[in-house]
């Protein structure tokens, strides 16, 4: 039988995020085939949605996901954009925060000894990194600064026959953001990797 959601350990429905379900189910095959390559590592983990997924696929042949998010929201999730949600907004603080529902949503889908988090910003998560890595999945923020910053700092760390997988690629602008698609587009080519068949809006790539 084929994985769906139904097989994750938490009603993924009920975790706030962007994820279509065929994007999370392409998510888990990726980390599934490439974990033996390396860690997975994701950059945009906002409330853990795509994490649940990766996480799964990898907690099968223990291997282990880096989550990196500063938790302070994209640049649509700020006091008074599109996709602002007040229930993750510290009043307190004036600021984003969705370490909490992330943290909880690992706990509940017994994912703590699988993910690792790291609450950082991309580009300072990547200073000094060295370690090869079997998947990385690009969901960062989307303009255009943020995206590049995102593929320049983690692209070149998947090992050869990983896995490069980007969300929200809309080639058509009236439909979506750029900015996703522009480093997609690099990726194409850069001559380090082989387009695979896009899912929705997820863009795949393989290491060669």
């Amino acid at each position: 039988m084929p994985f769906t959601k139904k097989d994750l350990p938490i009603n993924v429905d009920a975790i706030k995020g962007f994820l279509a379900d065929d994007e999370g189910e392409a998510l888990f095959a990726a980390a599934s085939e490439s974990i033996t390559l390396g860690p997975c590592l994701e950059v945009g983990s906002y409330c853990g949605k795509s994490t649940v997924y990766l996480g799964a696929a990898c907690q099968q042949k223990n291997g282990i996901v880096y989550a990196i998010d500063h938790h302070r929201g994209s640049e649509e999730h700020q006091l008074g954009e599109e996709y602002h949600d007040s229930d993750l907004f510290d009043a307190q603080a004036q600021l984003m925060d969705t370490f909490k529902e992330f943290r909880r949503v690992m706990r509940e889908a017994k994912l703590e000894d699988t993910v690792i988090p790291i609450v950082a910003a991309s580009k300072l998560a990547s200073t000094n990194w060295s370690t090869p890595l079997g998947m990385v999945f690009i969901d960062g923020g989307h303009s255009l600064d943020a995206a590049m910053a995102d593929y320049r700092a983690w692209a070149t760390h998947v090992s050869v026959g990983g896995i490069l997988a980007i969300h929200d690629i809309f080639p058509d602008p009236t439909q979506g953001g750029q900015a996703p698609y522009t480093i997609w587009k690099l990726a194409k080519a850069s001559g380090l990797f082989e387009e695979l068949p896009t899912v929705n809006t997820l863009g795949l790539f393989r290491r060669i």
